[in-house]
């Protein structure tokens, strides 16, 4: 038992201040509790990190920038830093407590109203002009690191990858190449040197293509293919886009940085200043044809190292820098080597031999719908392939919809034994592992 579990077990209170609570998540280096503080009854996120493990891995600067940036930039669209705390073995990170999970999980349904969506990039840009503001630029900004509270308000969150100015060369440029491929500047993959800010910019302005269209402005199964259309800005908007969106977003995704609109000129622009309809909380994901054939058609998406750590239990790093819960776990994934068609015939054979599911099928998604109600409803099975090379495959297999007793019975009995024979295989037990073998043994198990 860790130093913290032992803590919990004797007094329950850490620090004097906060009474721990249930685990919300874990990973390699860290553990999340719910926590209360003991002086004002308010509930946070207690990020619990083991200071020896972070040492080991030469991550400690990445934890301590992560700290000083949080500290400088206190917004109500940006997840809270309340406090860090210190044993001689962990650090603890008493967090704003956002419960309504990430922006990625509603946009994932489909793309939103324009109103939705204006509401949340207002707030995006909002957040990223007062980090600028005090030298900091974030340079990972995705939907997946964009948290939503209980009254549907947009928070930022994981700056681990974050610079502030004094990290600029003489040039007066960054020159750590970072990010994520489908959201990172034409400038940063050239690693020539670019503008932090300028670089923002242009990962807002695919995650307001992501809002309004259901899907990602740049995508291609091959890594560089993908990045030539980034260099190029290769784009075409969907026709449901509205003039005035459209223009916001050809200037957002310039691919001359020099040219790219400030963030200073976004914030005065007609579209974003127009005044919204309806609440977020309100205006839900639109569930039309358009949007589910635009969806169902993308291409696998190609996954970086982080990524791809992520996908082991064993690994999985994403903890330490956000909130994790376990009710929002039901998925699994299994890794291979077959094609994408492969995958998909088989998802279609399993659905076929049950004979309780109706199948919808893309180049990358299958989702296999059910036919019968059960506690919850209809249960629904999204199977999504992500491509970490062209010929080496991440299959995430989530509940869409439905009861998770279902669900997970489904998979036990029915799903995982058909799919044996394209699973990758994991090296033998009495075999050193290498180290993808490490990474990807347990995956489905």
């Amino acid at each position: 038992m860790n130093e913290i579990d032992k803590e919990c077990q004797k007094s329950g209170v850490l620090h004097g201040k906060y009474e721990l609570g249930r685990l919300l998540g874990h990973g390699t280096f860290a553990k999340v509790y719910h926590a209360r503080n003991l002086q004002n009854g308010k509930s946070v996120a207690m990020k619990v990190v083991g200071k020896e493990k972070v040492i080991k891995v030469g991550m400690m600067e990445q934890v301590k920038r992560e700290i000083s940036v949080m500290k400088k930039v206190k917004h109500p669209n940006i997840v809270e830093l309340h406090e860090v705390l210190a044993s001689k073995s962990k650090i603890y990170f008493a967090m704003e407590l956002v419960r309504g999970g990430e922006l990625f999980t509603k946009v994932s349904k489909g793309k939103l109203k324009e109103d939705a969506a204006r509401a949340y990039f207002f707030q995006l840009i909002s957040a990223i002009d007062f980090c600028h503001s005090r030298g900091v630029y974030h340079r990972d900004l995705k939907p997946e690191n964009l948290l939503l509270d209980d009254d549907g308000n947009l928070k930022v969150t994981d700056f681990g990858l974050s610079a502030f100015t004094e990290h600029l060369n003489q040039d007066a440029l960054l020159h750590t190449t970072c990010g994520t491929p489908a959201y990172v500047a034409p400038e940063v993959i050239g690693r020539k040197g670019y503008d932090g800010a300028k670089a923002d910019i242009w990962s807002c302005g695919v995650i307001l293509y992501v809002l309004l269209a259901g899907f990602l402005p740049f995508q291609d199964e091959n890594l560089m293919a993908m990045y030539r259309k980034i260099y190029r800005g290769d784009f075409k908007c969907p026709p449901w886009f509205s003039a005035e969106s459209r223009k916001l977003i050809t200037r957002l995704l310039d691919p001359n940085p020099d040219t790219r609109i400030t963030i200073s000129s976004v914030m005065e622009c007609p579209w974003l200043k127009r005044s919204v309809r309806k609440s977020i909380q309100e205006d839900e994901a639109v569930e039309d044809p358009e949007c589910e054939n635009a969806k169902s058609k993308k291409p696998p998406e190609t996954l970086n190292a982080f990524h791809i750590i992520s996908l082991s239990e064993g690994f999985d790093l994403s903890p330490l820098f956000e909130e994790r819960r376990r009710e929002e776990r039901d998925e699994l994934r299994f890794a291979t080597t077959q094609s994408p068609n492969t995958v998909i015939s088989k998802l279609e054979e399993v659905a076929a031999k049950a004979g309780k599911f109706n199948v919808k099928k893309g180049e990358s998604m299958v989702i296999l719908q059910g036919q019968e109600c059960g506690r919850k409803g209809k249960l629904a099975i999204a199977a999504e392939i992500f491509a970490v090379t062209p010929s080496f495959l991440v299959v995430e297999v989530k509940k869409d919809h439905g009861d998770t007793l279902e669900y997970n019975q489904f998979c036990s009995n029915e799903l995982r034994p058909a799919l044996k024979d394209i699973l990758w295989p994991a090296p033998a037990d009495n075999s050193t592992p290498t180290p993808a073998g490490r990474l990807f043994s347990g995956l489905f198990n």
